[in-house]
């Protein structure tokens, strides 16, 4: 079996039961792997996973790597699989599918922030991964229990997958700057808002009236909002939801 077979492979449900035993124990398996490259992420950040550092972590060389991963983008959706193979996901229900579909987005927030920059990894990545096609059937799930039509359910789970990602990314972005000693103005609130109140008033009337509110939130805090936005819009323009209770 070749390598992009065996990726085909991992794509499709277990056997209930394995029908022959393996004659022989590789020295390296796809969860080692995928381990490995998680703990290297935690450490050191995304851009510092490279095939050829991988190699090196697991002491062996690039063709043994190849074995067991086609190449980087096989690796990245291993890696979203893993951490989307963590998420618990709730049994539909239509009395609180706003607070279950806002949860899955936060839960799947919280595993990307703990590996920075591993967000981009997700972009621009049809999900094959039976993991990550677990979330988004639950997902979807959650929706069409609450009246949402499908179309309408596909490109929302979408839109909020897109969003989950994109906040962590930028997040990544920025600590990683940091780190780096990178000088960035302005460096925090105070220097923002400092920014925003002195521009010229003419100009800029509204900016400068509402800098405040313009600079308020933790990251979390607008994460809530845009999200809750996103799913409240989706109730409203969809008659035949379930209303709030």
């Amino acid at each position: 079996m070749n390598a992009k077979e065996r990726r085909t492979a991992r794509h499709r449900p277990a056997p209930a039961e394995e029908t022959r035993p393996r004659r022989r124990k590789d020295p390296i398996t796809v969860d080692q792997v995928v381990g490995t490259a998680l703990g290297i992420i935690a450490a050191e950040g995304y851009d510092a996973l490279t095939m050829r550092r991988l190699s090196a972590a697991l002491d062996t060389g690039p063709a043994s790597l190849y074995a067991h991963v086609v190449n980087k983008a096989d690796l990245d959706e291993l890696l979203i699989g893993r951490l989307c193979a963590r998420l618990t996901l709730p049994d539909p229900d239509p009395t609180t599918w706003r607070d279950q579909l806002r949860g899955v987005c936060e839960a799947l927030r919280d595993q990307y922030l703990q590996y920075p920059g591993i967000s981009r990894a997700a972009l621009a990545m049809a999900p094959t991964d039976l993991e990550a096609l677990r979330v988004s059937e639950g997902m979807l799930a959650i929706l069409l229990a609450a009246g949402i039509a499908p179309q309408r359910a596909a490109w929302t789970i979408d839109a909020l997958l897109l969003y989950v990602a994109a906040h962590c990314l930028e997040l990544s972005v920025a600590h990683r700057r940091a780190e780096d000693g990178d000088e960035v103005w302005p460096a925090d609130r105070t220097d923002l808002l400092h920014r925003l109140t002195t521009l010229p008033a003419a100009a800029f009337p509204h900016t400068t009236h509402h800098a405040a509110e313009l600079t308020a939130g933790t990251p979390h805090d607008r994460f809530d909002f845009t999200v809750r936005l996103m799913i409240d819009g989706l109730a409203q323009s969809a008659p035949h939801t379930i209303p709030r209770t």
